[in-house]
C-alpha cells in the first residue's frame, strides 16, 4: 500500500512538530532516506512504528 505524499502520517506529523527531515533524523537517529522513501510512499514503515513516531512528534509539537 503505497501513500501520496500529501497522505504522509510521518510528514505531517513532522511538520506540525516544526522539524525538517535533517532534525528529524538526527534527533529519531532515522536515515534521512528512510525518512524520504516513507513521506513519498516509496516505502512504508511498519505501523508499530509509524503509529510510535506520530505519537512522540505529537509530544514533541505540544510542548513547542
Amino acid at each position: 500500500m503505497q501513500e501520496s505524499n500529501i497522505d504522509s502520517r510521518i510528514k505531517m506529523a513532522r511538520i506540525h512538530a516544526g522539524l525538517s527531515r535533517a532534525e528529524m533524523s538526527r534527533q529519531f537517529k532515522i536515515p534521512i532516506r528512510t525518512l524520504e522513501n516513507w513521506e513519498s510512499g516509496t516505502r512504508t514503515p511498519p505501523i508499530w512504528a509509524e503509529e510510535l513516531i506520530v505519537e512522540k512528534l505529537e509530544n514533541i509539537s505540544k510542548t513547542s
